[in-house]
C-alpha cells in the first residue's frame, strides 16, 4: 500500500556558506518586471544540485525560484542562463511539465552573472531517501517508473521546429561529437588521484554509433529532476534542470538517464551516493527501462550496452569537474569531497560493461 499521510512539498534550506545571495539587488531587479510583488523575499537554497546554484525567492504573495550558475571554472557551454530559460520558454507551450518562466537578466551589475527566475512548482521530489510520510509499494513503485518513461518519450516526440528549437542542435553526428567533446572535458579535468579513463574513452571513440534519430533531449532526465503529485505521487506535475538540453540522439539521452539508476543489487558504494529512489522494491531495472523505452518509441535495444557506457562515462566527467572545483578550492561545499572515489568506481563500472559487451 502506497502511504503519503502528512507529507509536504519539497523545501529548500539554509544558504551555503560562500554562496550567499544579494537578495536585496535581486528584489529591486524584479519588481518592475513583476509590479504585484509584495514586501522582500525570503531566500533559501536548493542543496540537491551540484551544478547551477537554485534559490527560493518567498515573497508574501509570490512563490518563485532563482537560477544561477556556479562560482569558479565553468565548462565553454555549460551555465548558459540565458540559453536555459529560453529552452524552457520555448517548451513549456508543448511539454507543461517545464516550469514557467518569469524573467531572464544578464546584467552583470545585479548579481555578478546572469540569472533566471522562474514560478515555483510545489511537490514532492523523490530523491535517494523519500521525503518522511510517503511510502510506495511495488505497483506504485513500477506505475512511477513507467510515468517518468512515458514523459521522456513524450518529450523525445516534440516537434522541435514547431517550437522554435530546430536551430539548437549541430545536425547529424551527435553522438560522435558527445563522445569526443566528454572525452575532451575529462583530460581538462582529471586530477592527480583519479584514472584516465583511456581504455574507455578509446573503446568509445572506436565503436561510436551513428545517430538513431535527432529530437530534443534534457540529457539529465532521472527521478530527483521531477515533481510529483502531493495527492498522487506517480502523477509527475514538473520536471527540472534544463540547462544540459538540446537537439540529440535520444538513445544518448536514455544512456545518460541509466548512468543514475542504481539497482539494489548495485555495488555498495554506488547505492551510497545514489540521488534517486530506484533501488526499491518495484522499480524497473535497466534492462527493463531500455526494453520498454524501446517498445514505445519502436527502436531495437540491441547493443545498448554502448549508450550504457557512454552515459556514465559522461556522469564521471560530471563528478570529476564538479571535483575538479572542489580540489582546486573554487567551491567549499564538503558533499564534493570524496568525489574522486566515484570516479575511480566509474571507471570499474565502464570496464566491467566493455568486457560484457563482446564488441
Amino acid at each position: 500500500m502506497t502511504t503519503t499521510g502528512g507529507i509536504k512539498p519539497d523545501e529548500a534550506g539554509a544558504v551555503r556558506n560562500g554562496e550567499e545571495l544579494d537578495a536585496a539587488a535581486v528584489d529591486a531587479w524584479l519588481k518592475p518586471r513583476l509590479p504585484d510583488l509584495v514586501g522582500t523575499p525570503r531566500v533559501t537554497q536548493y542543496s540537491g544540485g551540484a551544478s547551477n546554484w537554485t534559490y527560493r525567492l518567498e515573497y508574501e504573495n509570490n512563490d518563485l525560484i532563482l537560477r544561477r550558475p556556479p562560482a569558479g571554472t565553468k565548462a565553454k557551454s555549460a551555465h548558459d542562463m540565458g540559453r536555459e530559460y529560453s529552452v524552457q520558454k520555448a517548451l513549456r507551450p508543448v511539454f507543461p511539465y517545464v516550469p514557467e518562466m518569469i524573467a531572464y537578466c544578464d546584467d552583470a551589475t545585479v548579481l555578478g552573472t546572469p540569472f533566471y527566475i522562474m514560478r515555483r512548482i510545489p511537490g514532492i521530489i523523490p530523491r535517494a531517501r523519500l521525503p518522511k510520510g510517503l511510502r510506495l509499494d511495488p505497483p506504485t513503485a513500477r506505475k512511477l517508473c513507467l510515468n517518468l518513461i512515458d514523459r521522456l518519450v513524450e518529450l523525445h516526440k516534440v516537434d522541435a521546429d514547431k517550437v522554435g528549437l530546430s536551430s539548437m542542435g549541430k545536425g547529424p553526428g551527435y553522438a560522435r561529437r558527445q563522445i569526443e567533446g566528454w572525452s575532451e572535458r575529462y583530460v581538462k579535468a582529471r586530477t592527480w588521484n583519479v584514472p584516465g579513463f583511456k581504455k574507455v574513452r578509446d573503446w568509445l571513440k572506436k565503436n561510436t554509433p551513428a545517430d538513431v534519430a535527432t529530437c530534443v533531449i534534457h540529457n539529465d532526465f532521472r527521478l530527483d529532476n521531477i515533481v510529483l503529485d502531493l495527492e498522487d505521487p506517480t502523477r509527475i506535475i514538473g520536471i527540472l534542470d534544463w540547462e544540459m538540453a538540446t537537439l540529440g540522439d535520444p538513445l544518448m539521452d536514455l544512456g545518460n538517464s541509466l548512468a543514475y539508476w542504481i539497482q539494489a543489487d548495485d555495488n555498495f558504494i554506488m547505492r551510497m551516493v545514489s540521488r534517486q529512489p530506484t533501488h526499491l522494491p518495484g522499480m524497473l531495472k535497466r534492462q527493463e527501462v531500455v526494453e520498454y523505452y524501446c517498445g514505445k518509441m519502436g527502436f531495437k535495444p540491441e547493443n545498448f550496452l554502448l549508450y550504457e557506457v557512454y552515459g556514465l562515462f559522461r556522469l564521471a566527467v560530471i563528478v570529476q569537474q564538479i571535483y575538479y572545483r572542489y580540489h582546486h578550492r573554487q567551491t567549499r561545499n564538503p558533499a564534493f569531497k570524496r568525489f574522486w572515489i566515484i570516479t575511480h568506481v566509474i571507471d570499474r563500472q565502464c570496464r566491467r560493461l566493455i568486457r560484457k559487451s563482446g564488441f
